[in-house]
């Protein structure tokens, strides 16, 4: 694991850790909101970190602007874009031939907005904090392949994430996790048995 910098698409600095695997596909993982606390040095980023890392992928999660060593600051959400695609164009230099995008609750949010300006392969959401943040923007989700959330999420709850998924991709798999809420603190391990049985 390789500390490393790169550039947000609008020319912020941005901090990040990189696991790269030679001739690999990459993940680009997104943390939770700045505001709340949220940076890359998460444990549910571990856990999401660690599932792709046992499939071979290229890893790479990074703070936002304004988060730790990362230049810049909070930028309600549409700077964040400019930091997810200055985070994929900055993989596919390190020789990823495919990308899927990763995101832990604001994270989720924010790789749902970048997709519109990129081109990745699948999308995992942890989380989406559909009870919190504004969706509506959001017609299609053509690469969302899985979304988990906890059975009590109250910031993602199941049933509306349900509805969300009508529309962003019915065919995508939403796995709930039993008791589970939005911090996982007792639900790390159904977490990742989630993420294992259905990424990529």
């Amino acid at each position: 694991m390789n500390q490393v910098f790169f550039n947000s698409k609008d020319g912020f600095r941005l901090e990040g850790k990189l696991h790269r695997t030679e001739k690999a596909p990459a993940a680009i993982i997104t943390h939770p909101h700045p505001l709340y606390g949220g940076t890359m040095n998460n444990y549910v980023l571990d856990v999401i970190e660690s599932v792709f890392l046992e499939k071979g992928f290229t890893t790479l999660r990074f703070n936002f602007r304004g988060v730790g060593k990362s230049s810049g600051s909070y930028s309600d959400g549409k700077g964040e874009i400019e930091d997810v695609i200055g985070a994929v164009s900055f993989a596919e230099e390190t020789g990823a031939d495919r990308v899927v995008l990763a995101g832990y609750s604001f994270g989720a949010w924010v790789n749902a907005h970048a997709q519109a300006y990129l081109q990745p392969t699948e999308m995992v959401m942890v989380s989406p904090p559909v009870a919190m943040m504004d969706f509506s923007e959001i017609a299609t989700l053509s690469s969302l392949r899985l979304v988990v959330t906890g059975e009590n999420d109250e910031i993602a709850p199941p049933d509306n994430i349900k509805k969300h998924l009508a529309l962003w991709n019915p065919e995508a798999t939403l796995r709930v996790i039993a008791n589970g809420d939005h911090f996982y603190g007792n639900s790390l391990p159904a977490l990742k048995a989630a993420l294992k049985k259905n990424t990529v």
